[in-house]
């Protein structure tokens, strides 16, 4: 490693506790932008990206290190206290250790002792002070770690407070799709470093500039040394911008490309046919490739196909071509612009997912299943009687065989018409790990509070972070509402441990809630129970009860119970 002196890289001052005027030690391949400040003992490994506007002195606590491919955004602050120190990976002592291939976002606090492991996100605003966070850890926005060590692979959820151990020991496990969103930081803050330090070196930005006055069509890339390249192919530009804008996000997500098309009698039943296979991942190419699928059936349906060929599974469906559409263009229709979502409602036949003869309950059993669709799951159905209804013990009812919107908005009108008195309920599973993700009431009985022909007024996810309370408990003495009820007899019958946690305005404004104990009881009615006791002691707070599944030891409800009266 070499010492590298800058204007904005100064030594640390004399003081009583340290007299080594300690300079900083910066890797060459890092990047330091000019308007950041980094003073005394601190050690900045390879291909580190320092954004404008940070503040990082070793003048008090020393030394600070920062590992390779780590990314300090615009505005962070890292300093130290003059006493503690933390065991860095060297097993040397450092006020601040701050791992390989992490990013510390904008605005976010270091200040030692803190310790913060390889493979992390540190998200806006927020602060580590005497604490530990393990490898591959994702710290959202508006957090306060103090006093305890986070585990390694833990999810901190945005405005958390955590000042005990036992609340980072009940932190749940990152999810791969937040080590993907992690990873995809990294990767974009190492193009930037590159971009700034060729940004700096005439022999790299002259070619650029000569590039940009040669293509000024805009068919020019670069190579993987930064170096452009001129495009030899072009795409149609009878393409709508919709559909080059789609096949260029998944490209750059790391998708790959396909397409099917369909008759109008395989296209009513949902029976497409790929295309010619799509080999090539060059933007230009897989245009090309999608133009000439489209101009060869030219008379059906065509739809776009997004692929995680990590995962095998799809990440969108885009019909780009309507024969029977009187409003496209000859070819084309312009595309659905959404990108990572698999909408297999667009799979239907427009004048099944909204026939003409459509009635009110047809409409208000669209808008609960399309939802349910989106989430890519399979639709199942469950039936209660009101004395199963109250004690949460649902029966299967009729399977769906179709996953089409109007073949399972007919199988949930046939239920209801065979359970007229009953409850009725749609189940969203995930056939990929075998669990329920959302339930949804479709159909109450009548004599129940309702809205319309027999739709429950609002019904959340059961799953869902942050729900939005179904009511409000008018005061603590009274009963809760029976949604609440409802909800509490749900996540029990589940196996879930039932814990409360506690906001005053200014916290529950920040999202700043304050974890309370567990509420134990033998039945549902007895933490029922057991909650008003709560309500009643915490009139003046913001109270809402948290589901966590014991055996993976994660959060997987939060509801707002009870809300202060104004």
């Amino acid at each position: 490693m070499t010492i590298v002196f800058r204007s904005n890289a100064a030594p640390a001052p004399p003081t009583p506790w340290s007299k080594d005027l300690a300079e900083p030690t910066i890797h060459p391949t890092a990047y330091i932008h000019n308007s950041s400040s980094i003073i005394g003992d601190v050690r900045i490994g390879p291909k580190v990206m320092i954004a404008p506007g940070i503040s990082i002195r070793a003048d008090e606590g020393n030394p600070f290190a920062i590992g390779a491919s780590t990314n300090i955004q615009d505005g962070v602050v890292i300093h130290g206290l003059e006493q503690g120190r933390v065991v860095g990976d060297d097993n040397e002592a450092y006020s601040v250790w701050i791992g390989k291939n992490t990013s510390i976002t904008h605005m976010a606090l270091i200040h030692g002792p803190a310790y913060v492991g390889d493979d992390c996100f540190i998200g806006f605003r927020s602060t580590v002070f005497n604490g530990k966070v393990g490898n591959g850890c994702i710290v959202m926005m508006h957090v306060l770690i103090q006093d305890v060590e986070i585990p390694p692979g833990k999810y901190v959820p945005s405005g958390a407070i955590i000042t005990s151990q036992h609340q980072a020991d009940r932190l749940s496990d990152v999810r791969p799709e937040d080590r993907k969103f992690a990873a995809h930081i990294i990767s974009v803050n190492d193009s930037l470093r590159a971009g700034y330090r060729c940004a700096d070196d005439i022999e790299c930005i002259t070619p650029l500039q000569e590039a940009i006055d040669i293509a000024s069509s805009g068919l020019y890339s670069f190579d993987g040394n930064n170096k452009p390249r001129i495009a030899h192919t072009k795409h149609d530009s009878n393409l709508p911008s919709e559909v080059v804008s789609n096949v260029r996000n998944l490209l750059a997500q790391g998708y790959r490309i396909g397409a099917e098309h369909a008759n109008q009698r395989r296209f009513q039943t949902s029976s497409w046919t790929s295309c010619a296979a799509f080999d090539s991942s060059d933007e230009n190419e897989v245009l090309n490739h999608l133009a000439a699928c489209l101009q060869e059936h030219s008379g059906e349906y065509v739809r776009l196909i997004g692929i995680d060929t990590h995962a095998r599974r799809r990440v969108l469906e885009s019909i780009v071509q309507r024969p029977t559409d009187p409003t496209a263009p000859k070819t084309l229709r312009n595309s659905e612009p959404q990108i990572q979502i698999v909408d297999f409602s667009l799979t239907e036949p427009r004048a099944k997912a909204t026939p003409s003869h459509a009635t009110n309950v047809d409409a208000d059993l669209l808008a609960i299943v399309r939802p349910l669709l989106s989430q890519g799951c399979r639709v199942a159905l469950e039936r209660a009687d009101k004395r199963r209804f109250q004690t949460s013990s649902w029966t299967s009812a009729d399977r769906i065989e179709s996953q089409t919107e109007a073949g399972i908005i007919t199988a949930i009108t046939d239920c209801i018409a065979n359970y007229p008195n009953e409850y009725i309920r749609a189940i969203c599973v995930d056939t990929h790990v075998n669990r329920r993700v959302s339930e949804k009431i479709v159909h109450r009985p009548s004599g129940s509070t309702t809205q319309g022909k027999g739709f429950a007024k609002t019904e959340q996810p059961i799953v869902s972070v942050n729900a939005a309370p179904s009511s409000k408990v008018s005061s603590p003495s009274s009963l809760m509402a029976i949604e609440t009820i409802e909800t509490i007899s749900r996540l029990v019958a589940q196996g879930c441990a039932i814990f409360t946690e506690f906001a005053s305005e200014r916290r529950y404004k920040t999202n700043a809630w304050e974890t309370g104990s567990q509420v134990t009881g033998n039945s549902a009615s007895a933490i029922v129970s057991a909650l008003e006791s709560i309500v009643r002691d915490r009139q003046n707070a913001y109270v809402r009860i948290v589901a966590v599944d014991q055996k993976a030891k994660q959060r997987i409800a939060e509801k707002v119970i009870y809300r202060p009266m104004k």
